[in-house]
């Protein structure tokens, strides 16, 4: 078969695909924390979602962050600027117009925490001009599924069709859901075992303390997470829980396994996406597609297409967690880090996760998406589970002993986050008090209280 692709980039061996995260692993020195932030954006005046063209549009959103600071660089598809970039960081746009921040490889959550100062200070001036707000939730809250405009990327487009197919809810996750994400670095294959292990299991937990989206198309739900419940009926084949990441030694050769069975949504070459008929990987490998074949550039991008709630690339990522309020933002990410970067903290967190019914990790998910810190797990409730775990983070935080200039180590991110779990609530119990309360149902006093403010 003659190949459109250079030899030197062919898959031609599994071993390469394994030697993909064999090369992600890096010394202890070098290991760093980064963060994503999406966000619904709405408009000010009616709390409804925006579309990508317009005044009041995503698109002259991005344009005004281009020309307020000369460090963006914009990224076009079509003609379309569709996200910035600053050889560190980026701006990009989810299916329904969710604006993402995917912040700088930081060594310490202060780096990071200056960073998403800028990021808030940044879209709240350009918000203003254009009338833009910008909300602090899981998911978005008034507009209707169906009257949620479409960004012109073209990857939205194949994701689109797929996920009308997969699941009841893939429409749902693409359009209205907002996360914040963190991703950790790992030393070997052994170091990556332990940490995808426990980054899977304490999922649910993390769902309980950031749940934050209760209403959905201005009505309750019934849940703390409805973002997390709309995940577990995506796409079973890419997205929830690996059971092999809890007991498998070859950690980065049962993820090739499991990656090389999923479907593909597309193959990209150029700038052009092709529609491969949902062959898998594995599939492609094998045999090809018309007349191109494998390479690593389509491992890498395959790569991407896979949703777990733990995630390995050449890095972990743990996407459990409901876009948050600021002062809590750096919660979870504050958990995590606490935990994965000391080795006896992740031993410990081990030690509690264990006496979970592991196998049940998908029940424990809706649980917690439900009742959230009050979901229990045997005989204890998931607030029991986040006070001892939070506190193994806090003395992973102090131990790795990263000051800001106010003497303060990474430990205060977690402070905010404790006394709530103390108090057994999470964002939405504020949410669902005032919505039946106060705000007896009123949906715009939602948005006001749930947007970015200075």
């Amino acid at each position: 078969m003659e190949s459109s692709e250079s030899p030197s980039q062919a898959i031609r061996s599994r071993s390469q695909l394994e030697q993909y995260f064999h090369a992600g692993g890096k010394q202890r020195d070098d290991w760093r924390i980064g963060v994503e932030y999406e966000k619904p954006v709405v408009d000010a005046a009616t709390g409804e979602s925006v579309s990508y063209d317009g005044d009041r549009g995503i698109g002259r959103l991005l344009e005004a962050m281009l020309k307020r600071s000369c460090r963006w660089e914009g990224v076009y598809e079509v003609g379309n600027l569709i996200a910035l970039r600053d050889g560190k960081s980026s701006i990009t746009l989810e299916p329904g117009g969710q604006l993402e921040m995917s912040g700088q490889q930081c060594d310490s959550l202060h780096c990071v925490d200056e960073e998403l100062g800028r990021h808030v200070e940044e879209i709240l001036a350009v918000g203003a001009d254009l009338g833009l707000t910008f909300l602090a939730l899981g998911a978005v809250p008034k507009t209707g599924l169906e009257r949620i405009p479409w960004m012109p990327k073209e990857r939205y487009r194949f994701m689109r069709r797929i996920m009308q197919t997969t699941g009841r809810m893939g429409l749902r996750m693409m359009l209205q859901t907002a996360t914040v994400q963190s991703n950790f670095d790992y030393m070997d294959e052994a170091d990556a075992r332990r940490k995808l292990r426990v980054a899977t299991a304490i999922s649910p937990l993390l769902v309980a303390i950031s749940a934050n989206s209760p209403i959905i198309e201005g009505r309750s739900t019934n849940y703390r997470s409805y973002r997390a419940h709309i995940w577990s009926d995506t796409d079973a084949a890419r997205c929830g829980f690996l059971p092999f990441v809890l007991d498998t030694e070859n950690i980065f050769a049962a993820y090739v396994d499991y990656a090389l069975e999923v479907p593909m949504y597309f193959l990209q070459r150029g700038e052009s996406l092709i529609d491969v008929g949902g062959i898998s990987f594995g599939t492609f490998v094998r045999n090809g597609y018309q007349d191109h074949r494998a390479t690593m550039d389509d491992w890498n991008l395959h790569l991407t297409t896979l949703f777990p709630e733990a995630r390995l690339k050449t890095y972990i990522e743990v996407r459990a967690a409901d876009s948050q309020p600021r002062r809590l933002m750096l919660g979870t990410p504050a958990i995590m880090k606490g935990i994965l970067y000391d080795d006896d903290c992740l031993d410990a967190a081990w030690d509690e996760l264990k006496r979970w019914p592991l196998g049940e990790l998908p029940a424990l998910h809706e649980q917690a998406a439900r009742q959230a810190l009050q979901a229990r797990v045997g005989r204890h409730t998931m607030r029991d589970y986040a006070l001892e775990l939070s506190e193994i983070a806090r003395r992973g935080l102090q131990r790795q002993s990263y000051c800001n200039n106010r003497g303060q180590d990474e430990s205060v991110y977690l402070e905010a986050l404790r006394a709530e779990i103390e108090a057994g609530t999470c964002p939405a119990d504020h949410l669902i008090r005032h919505w039946e309360g106060r705000w007896a149902g009123d949906i715009d006093q939602l948005v006001a209280y749930a947007a970015y403010a200075d």
